[in-house]
């Protein structure tokens, strides 16, 4: 935050103007012109500077640089914007523009809008101006450019503009960051050995010179989180190594407590010499005034925290705040050296730490230490990576982007710990992970109200109030624990509408809306008429629980595509994913893909099995009202035709027809009806292989997940049923014909259809992501979505009239949501992130877009 300090007339907004872009300037005569329609309006100043420090609120809120241009002489003028600058960890800067009163009063008088101002005003604020330049370093404010004169202030031609020293978002690592080493240096060079680092001791030349050289592999730095002295045997040769890499460049580091202390005491201050700092002290008698001076200087260069690549990672002692990354106050440090206690003392005497993770939820990861912790664990895309090495436990290391976790054993306990070490350890018998047990309770703020969710595909969704509120209904009374739901399936658009005869929908539809798109390759896989399901399975209830903190709940779950339990039957539930798992164990599955958990997108058949009631109360109803009544009145004007009767014999074409509709519509949904008495009467035709432990497969092609799945079907094809498809060229019109022949053949049957989806998984134009999937239903089939009568001339011609524009919209908005969510939960994001876009799914459900298409 720049404070201009100047009286009036002393050329400030002219000062702003020239130096800094509009949209960082924030001015008291704009703010009193936006309130009052004046910007002379002294009567509106309270409510001006109200504004005023509303929008630097705003900014220093965002990290924005800001820019005050108000006169700024008053001290209690200045101490309300350097508290904005504290409330928000920004440094606080002041340029004070002092011209000489002759000057300012002479600029004023050429100004019409100044005539009114009183005499006495120019030297009152004169006079604060020059008392206020002796209080401004005491106010706060870190630098002061004090511009003394009309020819210094014309000299400023351009102000740099440095980074603060955290600021390191162009550095994009790899890293390899040590928690807290606390004098133990053999445990540092082993570790450093096991992280790929050569470690090479030398004979030093002279005083200065530290005595050991460390290369690194090609391309990686270690990242020290500080506390690398006291309590351990070692403190001068761990600052050697750790100042060395640091010097060569091998190296970042930041401060920690233990670390600061010793600077204090470097620097001639009285320091305690509790908490191991008294056998730092023993060592460093040994070494020379040269070496500790250079420690001196090394610890006073280091800076609190650091933001590194692109703001995806921050670095700390003891953890980093949100609304403190990338900022500059003596909170920031505070907070980065110490973290924050809630006032209590525990058991051991010890102050209680105020868990900031729990409510952490920024987009940077944050890795630091500072509290020994039996074993790192992920919480809200932090961790905690001290494992108490010198209390006899590990030195951790985290390799980044990798996520993959390195550590060596203590040698020795070095210090006895007054908290034992393995004081917060978990009960055996629960074993979840701290992001397990953090997500037991998701907080229903996060589902509720305008939603905006950002997404890979889609860049933002937007959820709508009323919509949240329909999926809440669902999601509270009748869906799965949000543990399970790592997914929820797309809705799929139908093509355009054929304009051939007694047809609503035909492939070359399909076929035409992805060649528009530049798909040169498509796939058309038989469209099974089932219910969708999607299934997560584990090899067992051990997975589940290290995967999913489920505990009890059995080895895996199949739920419909709004989060419902497929199965209302338990047993026979167990016996379809016992099936299942035997399938996926027997075709070797868990060894070639190194997973314990799967999830799969699949069509479970029959029909019936999931919407017996539907069809018992909606289908089977019109069929039996209209085979009931239909022969009836057949038969009546069929006597009238005999008689002759004017207008009979149109009525009887009429009617026989739609009597035939009526028999075609019952066989029609028979045909995906029959009765589920045990596993046997069941099939299962998996056509997305989506995830795994640790990865998904949105990246393979669609052929890669048919012929995958083919191999798992193989191993019990009489519950799991193979997908029939074909690859078909958009260019090769022989392959297109082919095709349209084999639709035609398979609706003939009584097939449903089929769905065309683009060859890649995500296909893209330039316009963004084209449709995952078109589906292409029969003529018969589409009896049951839209009645008996739907091919009778007049009806058929009204549905040509059906839009998709908003389905289609729907499909591509539930697609990006879908792949968003399993991308999180696989990627280790807390629950609530992953049951945002699960949520956000079933929310857009309740969106009034026709639920027949």
């Amino acid at each position: 935050m720049i404070l201009l300090v100047g009286t009036t007339g002393s050329g400030k907004s002219t000062f702003a103007r020239r130096l800094f872009k509009p949209t960082e300037i924030v001015s008291s005569d704009h703010c009193r012109a936006l309130v009052a329609d004046d910007e002379n309006d002294q009567s509106a100043t309270p409510d001006a500077f109200e504004l005023l420090h509303y929008l630097v609120g705003k900014r220093l809120k965002r990290g924005l640089l800001t820019v005050v241009d108000a006169t700024n002489v008053q001290p209690e003028a200045r101490k309300s914007l350097a508290e904005l600058a504290r409330q928000y960890h920004c440094l606080p800067v002041a340029v004070v523009l002092d011209v000489p009163e002759a000057v300012a009063a002479e600029r004023n008088r050429q100004r019409p809008d100044r005539q009114q101002m009183g005499a006495h005003v120019l030297p009152m604020q004169r006079q604060q101006l020059r008392k206020g330049l002796k209080r401004l370093r005491e106010e706060g404010f870190r630098q002061i450019y004090h511009l003394n004169g009309v020819e210094e202030i014309d000299a400023v031609e351009n102000i740099r503009r440095d980074p603060l020293y955290s600021n390191r978002r162009d550095d994009r690592g790899p890293f390899d960051i040590i928690g807290d080493v606390h004098g133990c240096y053999l445990e540092l060079v082993e570790l450093l050995a096991e992280l790929g680092y050569a470690v090479e001791e030398e004979p030093r030349l002279d005083e200065r010179d530290l005595g050991v050289r460390v290369t690194p592999p090609a391309g990686r730095r270690a990242l020290f989180l500080g506390d690398l002295v006291d309590r351990g045997t070692a403190s001068p040769q761990v600052l050697r190594l750790v100042m060395s890499m640091v010097q060569s460049g091998a190296a970042l580091c930041v401060p920690g407590n233990h670390d600061i202390k010793l600077l204090r005491y470097l620097g001639g201050k009285n320091v305690s010499a509790k908490h191991g700092f008294a056998e730092t002290l023993e060592q460093l008698a040994a070494e020379s005034d040269t070496f500790k001076n250079q420690v001196r200087q090394f610890i006073d260069g280091l800076v609190s925290h650091y933001v590194l690549d692109d703001g995806r990672l921050v670095v700390a002692h003891a953890g980093m705040r949100e609304e403190m990354q990338g900022r500059g106050s003596g909170a920031v440090r505070a907070f980065a050296l110490f973290g924050e206690t809630t006032g209590e003392i525990d058991e051991f005497g010890l102050p209680v730490r105020y868990n900031w993770a729990a409510e952490y939820r920024g987009r940077a990861m944050v890795v630091y230490g500072h509290t020994p912790v039996p074993q790192p664990e992920w919480l809200n895309g932090t961790i905690d990576i001290d494992t108490g090495c010198v209390f006899g436990g590990r030195l951790t290391a985290l390799r980044y982007p990798e996520r993959e976790l390195v550590s060596v054993a203590a040698h020795q306990v070095y210090s006895e710990p007054v908290r034992p070490l393995h004081h917060a350890q978990i009960a055996a018998e629960t074993q979840l992970t701290a992001q397990q047990r953090h997500d037991e309770v998701l907080d229903i703020r996060d589902v509720t109200g305008k939603q905006q969710i950002s997404t890979r595909l889609a860049h933002s969704v937007t959820i709508r109030e009323e919509n949240a509120i329909a999926a809440l209904e669902v999601m509270s009374r009748f869906a799965l624990s949000p543990k399970w739901l790592l997914y929820l399936p797309p809705t799929m658009s139908p093509s355009e509408t054929s304009a051939l005869p007694g047809l609503l929908e035909h492939p070359a539809e399909a076929f035409e809306y992805y060649k528009r798109q530049g798909v040169e390759r498509v796939v058309c896989e038989e469209k099974h008429m089932g219910s969708r399901a999607v299934v997560v399975l584990a090899r067992d209830e051990e997975a589940v629980r290290r995967h999913f903190g489920i505990v009890g709940e059995g080895f895996g779950k199949c739920y419909t595509r709004t989060g419902r339990n497929f199965f209302t039957d338990a047993n026979l539930e167990q016996a379809f994913l016992a099936r299942l798992r035997g399938a996926f164990t027997a075709a070797g599955f868990w060894e070639q893909f190194g997973t314990e958990w799967v999830c799969l997108d699949a069509e479970l058949l029959p029909w019936s099995a999931k919407a017996q009631e539907l069809i018992k109360n909606q289908y089977a109803a019109v069929a039996a009202a209209a085979n009931g009544a239909l022969p009836q009145v057949q038969h009546v004007l069929e006597q009238a035709t005999t008689r002759g009767l004017d207008g009979s014999e149109a009525l009887l074409s009429h009617y026989t027809a739609r009597r035939t509709a009526a028999e075609q519509y019952t066989e029609a949904y028979r045909r995906y009806s029959w009765p589920v008495h045990s596993i046997d009467d069941l099939r299962l035709a998996p056509f997305h292989l989506l995830a795994t432990a640790g990865r998904t497969y949105f990246d393979k092609d669609h052929q890669w997940h048919m012929e995958t799945l083919r191999t798992i079907c193989a191993a019990d094809p009489s519950l799991l049923l193979a997908t029939n498809y074909r690859v078909v060229s958009l260019q090769d019109p022989a392959a297109v014909e082919s095709a349209i022949a084999w639709w035609n053949n398979l609706t003939e049957q009584g097939g449903e259809g089929m769905v065309v989806k683009p060859f890649d998984y995500i296909a893209r134009t330039r316009r963004g992501v084209v449709q995952p999937a078109l589906k292409c239903r029969g003529r018969e089939y589409l009896r049951i979505i839209y009645g008996p009568d739907y091919l009778l001339p007049h009806n058929l011609e009204r549905l040509r009239e059906r839009g998709i524009k908003s389905k289609r919209s729907l499909a591509l908005r539930e697609f990006a949501l879908g792949v968003e969510g399993l991308e999180r939960f696989v990627a280790g994001a807390p629950l609530r992130e992953v049951h945002q876009c699960v949520f956000g799914v079933l929310a857009l459900e309740s969106e009034a877009v026709d639920p027949r298409l």
